[in-house]
């Protein structure tokens, strides 16, 4: 990868898309599609703000894969609507966002825009190994706070966390993630594996909030530093916190697999460029009318093209 490199968590940018455009945005036979066009002008805003010249959809192949969840089986587990034998689980989604996903793959398809997911492996996986091998600078653009832990000045590697829809972006880079954690990116996998994570199900060490695992990474370096700390009697923690970290130990011991992200995904070779033209007009065309997708889809076509 060279050049300015857009990674986008698509499934996070299209719930937001979804619950920021009215579902009365609808297609000509009166389904909703305020998903689709919604995430259609995040990206024309994307492009037209920042101008990268390669982006690649990031896509969700599995949500919730089983290696983590044999790891923490808590592991997301409040957000599954249905289990499937053998195969991923279903996660609960909005009844009128799920029949919007596969227009969404469609239309970006027909676009041209590159778009990757890959068996076994959240978006973030994804995300984290095309970070790992990019050349250049990298923008994530993600509303999933985790992905902090990607960001890295020296490389040029940050995040762009939408505030209100993508016109307002947090540019987050070391400077801002000190100033609101006490961390750098390197250092946020391990505030968030200590801290835990409520929405994706990790249990964290008990009693250690934000500021109290800031403060230890602050003084022991990383959460290696921390558990040397636990078996050294002269280190400078608590009898609290040594009680807490210690009775965490089987938690601590697997967390760190689960918390950060993948960086060996096995990616399928994809052109990353922007298309300057639609890959396939005629298809784009048939998608246009039967999802109104009026406006939303030209914009982001004479954006493309400029």
């Amino acid at each position: 990868m060279t050049g300015q490199l857009m990674l986008l968590d698509t499934a996070s940018l299209y719930f937001r898309a979804y619950f920021g455009v009215p579902d009365s945005v609808r297609a000509p036979d009166g389904t909703p599609v305020n998903a689709v066009r919604g995430l259609l002008d995040f990206i024309d805003r994307l492009v037209k703000d920042h101008r990268p010249q390669q982006l690649v959809a990031c896509m969700d192949a599995d949500w919730r894969p089983q290696w983590r969840v044999d790891l923490i089986p808590t592991y997301k587990a409040h957000r599954v609507a249905e289990e499937h034998e053998g195969a991923p689980d279903a996660e609960e989604v909005p009844d009128t966002l799920a029949p919007q996903v596969p227009v969404i793959e469609d239309v970006l398809d027909a676009v041209g825009i590159a778009r990757v997911g890959v068996a076994a492996y959240e978006a973030d996986d994804v995300i984290g190994t095309f970070t790992a091998r990019a050349k250049g600078p990298v923008d994530i653009v993600t509303g999933d706070r985790d992905l902090y832990q990607l960001v890295d000045d020296a490389r040029g590697i940050r995040v762009l966390y939408p505030l209100k829809g993508v016109g307002t972006l947090q540019l987050t880079d070391e400077a801002v993630l000190r100033e609101k954690y006490g961390v750098d990116g390197r250092g946020y996998a391990d505030l968030a594996l200590l801290r835990g994570d409520p929405s994706d199900g990790l249990p964290g060490v008990a009693g250690i909030g934000e500021k109290t695992a800031a403060k230890l990474l602050a003084e022991f370096g990383d959460l290696a530093g921390i558990m040397a700390a636990l078996d050294d009697p002269k280190a400078k923690l608590t009898p609290s916190q040594r009680k807490r970290l210690d009775e965490a130990r089987p938690y601590v011991a697997v967390a760190p697999k689960v918390v950060r992200v993948a960086a060996d995904v096995p990616l399928p070779d994809v052109d990353p460029d922007l298309p300057r033209t639609p890959r396939d007009p005629q298809a784009l065309e048939r998608l246009a009318e039967r999802w109104g997708l009026g406006g939303s889809l030209h914009r982001l076509l004479t954006t493309l093209a400029g």
